[in-house]
């Protein structure tokens, strides 16, 4: 049981499928984790990165877009320009909306569930927005509670349906 446990924590820490795939994945019939354990191991999976992603993220992506990277390894470079430009992407998309409400605009922004949308994503926006660290984290958290909401209503559904 532990496992099943593990596997939907590591999932929701995953960049890119994060809560918003654990919770599903959690609900298959192989890992069958109850939706409230699932929702509590995924948030807090989901949260583990956050701090670690707004002091550090930043400047790794920025020393790597920066690297003069051997011939060989030229596609790591391309790497972290591409994820430093999806930040600040993120970054102006989140502040053309918000104007003054850059709290509320970062927690709907990681708490819509669409592709692109996470925690790693609003993180590394509101690092290179230069928000503030408690600030971004509650929103972050806050949006990813209502990810998590989301995403359980339509896997309790969408399984129920199926199965």
């Amino acid at each position: 049981m532990l496992t099943k446990y593990l596997i939907v924590f590591l999932v929701s820490m995953l960049p890119l499928i994060e809560l918003r795939g654990a919770i599903p994945i959690s609900q298959l019939a192989s890992i069958n984790i109850p939706l409230w354990q699932a929702y509590i191991i995924a948030v807090i999976g989901n949260m583990v990165p956050v701090p670690f992603i707004y002091l550090f993220a930043r400047k790794i992506l920025v020393w790597g877009a920066n690297k003069k990277w051997p011939k060989a390894l030229n596609w790591l470079g391309r790497f972290f320009k591409f994820v430093l430009k999806k930040g600040e992407k993120g970054g102006k998309k989140i502040t053309s909306k918000a104007k003054e409400g850059t709290f509320v605009a970062l927690m709907l922004f990681v708490g819509i569930p669409l592709p692109g949308t996470g925690a790693w994503t609003g993180t590394l926006a509101a690092s290179i927005l230069d928000m503030d660290f408690k600030k971004s984290v509650i929103a972050i958290l806050l949006g990813v509670l209502l990810a998590g909401i989301i995403m359980a209503l339509i896997s309790f559904g969408v399984f129920d349906l199926l199965f």
